[in-house]
C-alpha cells in the first residue's frame, strides 16, 4: 500500500470492460499527490483460479519523482503560482554564475591580504578583514533604517538591484589587487555593496515566497529554494576552483572570465524579475491599472500589468510629466500639516469644507506635486481611496485646470467599480475576503511613509 507520509492514494475501480479484459478485474492506482500527472504506479487484480497481479510503472520515474520532493514544494505545480518555475530556473542560473565569480574573486581578496607570502602578517590580514566585515554590518544597518519600509512594495526594483549591487562588490574584491595603497578602501566598498545585497535580497525573497505560496506553503517554498540554491552553490564551487586553477596568472583570462559571467549574471536577473506577475497593489501598478481603467473602462490581469510595470530604478527612466506610470512619483503618501505654510494651509481648510467633507484624507498641492494627509481615525481602505484619488487628480491635471474638482467627482462615480474590478476576480483570480494595507498605522501625518503602498490580499 502506499506510504501515508508522502500522501499517496490507492483508488479502485471495477470492472474494466474498457481494457478488454475477460475477467473481472480491480485497478489500483498509487498517486503521489492531486496532480494529474503524479500517477505513479497502476496494478490490475484480475479474478481467476490463480489470482495475478500485474504492476505498471516506469520505475526510473518513481525514484526521479523521489528525488524532486528534495527540491521542489509538496504538490508543485498546483501548490505554487504559474510564474513559480520561470523565476526559480533564471534564479539558479544567476546563482550559479554568482558562485562561479565568487570563486575568482576570493582568490584575489587573498591574494591582495598576502595569503601565501613570507612579509604577510597574521595581525595585519585579520584587522583589513575585520574593517572589511565592519563596514558591511554597519552599511547593512543604514540600508534597513532607509529603504526597508519599500522593500515589500517594491520587491522586484530591489531583487534586481540587490544582485547589480552583488556584481558591484565582487568586482571590487577583483580590483582590490591593483591598488595596494587603497587596498583596504576598495575591500570595504565591497563590503558595503554586498551588504545591501544581504539585506535586500533576504527581505524581497521572503515577499516573493508569499506570492508563491497558493496553500499556506511558504515554509515548505522557501525550504525547497534552500536546497535548490545548495545545489547550485555546490556546482557554483566546483566549477569556480577549476576556473580559478584554469586562469591562475592570467590577468586577462580572469578577467574575460569574470566580465562574461558578470553580463549573463544580469542577464538572468532581468529575465527572473520580468517573468514575476505579483498579485498586489503597490504605486507603479495601481497607476498602470488606473490608467488603463481611465482610457477603457476594464482592468489589466497581473501578466499584462507586470510587461508594463517598470523594473529599473525610475531615476534611470524618463519622469516627465507625460509618463503617467511614473506618476506615482509626484504622490507623497503623509505630509506634516507643520511643515504647510499659510496659504497651503488655508487652501486645506477651503478643501475639507467643499469636496471631502465626510472623508478621513486631504490632498495638498506642493511645487507640482500631491501630498496625502491623513486622519488619526483613517483605515487601510481610507488610504487606498487617498493614493488612487491622487493618482487621479495627477493625470487629469495633465489636460484639465480644474483637476481638483474633476477627480472629486471622478472618485464619486467611478471609484466603487474600479475597486470591484481591480480587487474581484479579474485581477486576483478569487473573490476578496481580507483587504489589510501592509505598512504603518494610519495617523494624521505620515512622517514616515513615503508612499510605499502594499496590499496583499489573502489567498
Amino acid at each position: 500500500m502506499a506510504d501515508s507520509a508522502d500522501r499517496e492514494l490507492m483508488t479502485a475501480t471495477s470492472p474494466l470492460d474498457d481494457r478488454n479484459l475477460d475477467t473481472d478485474a480491480i485497478v489500483l492506482e498509487e498517486w503521489n499527490g492531486s496532480s494529474p500527472m503524479k500517477l505513479s504506479r497502476t496494478a490490475v487484480i484480475t479474478a481467476s483460479p490463480s489470482l495475478s497481479i500485474q504492476r505498471c510503472g516506469n520505475r526510473f520515474s518513481h525514484v526521479w519523482s523521489r528525488v524532486l520532493q528534495a527540491f521542489v514544494p509538496e504538490g508543485f505545480p498546483s501548490s505554487v503560482t504559474p510564474d513559480y518555475l520561470p523565476f526559480q530556473v533564471w534564479d539558479s542560473l544567476q546563482g550559479l554564475s554568482t558562485y562561479i565569480r565568487t570563486m575568482l574573486s576570493t582568490q584575489a581578496l587573498l591574494s591582495a591580504i598576502g595569503v601565501g607570502e613570507k612579509s604577510a602578517t597574521v595581525i595585519g590580514a585579520t584587522f583589513q578583514w575585520f574593517l572589511r566585515d565592519l563596514t558591511g554590518m554597519v552599511g547593512g544597518i543604514l540600508f534597513t533604517f532607509y529603504q526597508g519600509s519599500s522593500l515589500d512594495s517594491n520587491a522586484k526594483m530591489w531583487r534586481l538591484v540587490a544582485d547589480l549591487m552583488n556584481d558591484l562588490g565582487m568586482l571590487m574584491d577583483l580590483v582590490s589587487p591593483l591598488y595596494p595603497s587603497a587596498f583596504v578602501f576598495v575591500v570595504c566598498l565591497g563590503s558595503l555593496s554586498r551588504s545591501f545585497t544581504g539585506v535586500a535580497s533576504g527581505a524581497t525573497r521572503a515577499a516573493l515566497t508569499q506570492h508563491f505560496a497558493l496553500q499556506n506553503n511558504a515554509a515548505d517554498i522557501s525550504a525547497k529554494e534552500g536546497s535548490q540554491e545548495t545545489v547550485a552553490t555546490m556546482i557554483g564551487m566546483a566549477i569556480g576552483m577549476l576556473l580559478a586553477h584554469v586562469t591562475i596568472g592570467h590577468s586577462v583570462l580572469i578577467w574575460l572570465s569574470f566580465l562574461s559571467l558578470t553580463i549573463f549574471h544580469m542577464y538572468a536577473n532581468y529575465k527572473a524579475v520580468q517573468c514575476l506577475a505579483l498579485t498586489s497593489l503597490n504605486a507603479k501598478r495601481s497607476a498602470i491599472l488606473l490608467q488603463h481603467f481611465m482610457k477603457t473602462g476594464q482592468v489589466l490581469s497581473p501578466t499584462q500589468v507586470s510587461k508594463m510595470e517598470h523594473i529599473l530604478p525610475t531615476f534611470i527612466i524618463s519622469s516627465g510629466p507625460k509618463n503617467l506610470q511614473l506618476l506615482h512619483k509626484c504622490i507623497k503618501l503623509g505630509a506634516r500639516v507643520s511643515s504647510l505654510n499659510q496659504q497651503e494651509i488655508m487652501g486645506l481648510m477651503r478643501s475639507a469644507k467643499s469636496h471631502q467633507k465626510k472623508g478621513r484624507y486631504l490632498l495638498v498641492e506642493r511645487n507640482g506635486n500631491l501630498s496625502i494627509i491623513a486622519h488619526k481615525d483613517a483605515t487601510a481602505s481610507d488610504i487606498l481611496q487617498s493614493y488612487i484619488h491622487a493618482l487621479v487628480e495627477g493625470h487629469l491635471a495633465i489636460d484639465h485646470s480644474s483637476a481638483h474638482s474633476d477627480s472629486q467627482s471622478w472618485i464619486d462615480k467611478n471609484y466603487t467599480e474600479f475597486l470591484q474590478k481591480v480587487l474581484g476576480p479579474l485581477f486576483f483570480g478569487k473573490k476578496v475576503e481580507v483587504i489589510r494595507l501592509e505598512h504603518r498605522t494610519p495617523s494624521f501625518a505620515f512622517s514616515g511613509v513615503e508612499g510605499a503602498l502594499e496590499l496583499p490580499v489573502s489567498r
